[in-house]
Formats: C-alpha cells, sequence, structure tokens
C-alpha cells in the first residue's frame, strides 16, 4: 500500500500498534487498553475507536469473536516502516534523491549506518544467489 494512509498514523495510533505487535496473537480492545493503561491514562472508548480507525485505514485486521471484535496488525513493524520511507522517497526525484539519501546516511547514526550496511549485503547475496 503506498497511498500513504496506512502510513499516516498520529502518537496514538502507533502506540496501539506498538502494543498489538508485542501481543503477538489477536487481541481484544479491552487487551489493548490494558496494556497502554500501563503507560498512560486512556479511556476504553478511545481505544475503541482508534483500532477502529486502523482497520478503516488497512494498518489491522479486524474479525469477530462471538460479540467482542479481535485486531492484529496487517503489517509488520519493518514493513511499516518501509512504507514510511518509500512514502518520504517518493516525494523526491533524481538528483534531488539522492542528495535526500546522501544526507540521510550522513547524519544517520553508527548502528543505522552498519544496518544498511547489512542490508545492502543481504540484497547481494540475494541477488548472487538467483
Amino acid at each position: 500500500m503506498r497511498d500513504g494512509r496506512r502510513t499516516q498514523l498520529g502518537e496514538l495510533e502507533r502506540a496501539v500498534m506498538e502494543q498489538l505487535w508485542a501481543l503477538a496473537r489477536p487481541a481484544t480492545v479491552r487487551d489493548v487498553h490494558q496494556a497502554l493503561s500501563q503507560t498512560r491514562e486512556i479511556a476504553y472508548t478511545t481505544v475503541m475507536t482508534v483500532l477502529d480507525r486502523l482497520a478503516k485505514k488497512g494498518s489491522v485486521e479486524q474479525s469477530r469473536d462471538g460479540r467482542a471484535y479481535l485486531y492484529r496488525p496487517a503489517v509488520d513493524r519493518d514493513e511499516l516502516t518501509a512504507e514510511l520511507m518509500h512514502e518520504a522517497l517518493g516525494t523526491v526525484d533524481g538528483d534531488d534523491r539522492t542528495s535526500a539519501l546522501v544526507r540521510f546516511v550522513d547524519t544517520a547514526s553508527a548502528d543505522d549506518t552498519a544496518a544498511l550496511r547489512a542490508a545492502l549485503a543481504e540484497l547481494e547475496r540475494r541477488e548472487q544467489a538467483q
């Protein structure tokens, strides 16, 4: 999905997604509310609204379980992050894209640079294996 709907998440939506990823199983509104309530004061109905909004955006999948709904992430954390990065790069072309990438790498931490090098090496290994 590259229309931006799924990647345009607010702070609370991201917090809900983090809880769903952490739970690693389909979760009810109650499950997510209890997890979020450990670090912030939040109403049950707010969590319900956020989960419904995330389902409409395609960020979570919603399924009925009796009278309740179960929610699970529609994408992994890394997939959503990649979509965000593609979305940001999609706003520039040509030389501007190269400049943006150079600026990003130039300002990246040593850990991020090492991760980027490892990712590029992995892609090169995959290409050679084909």
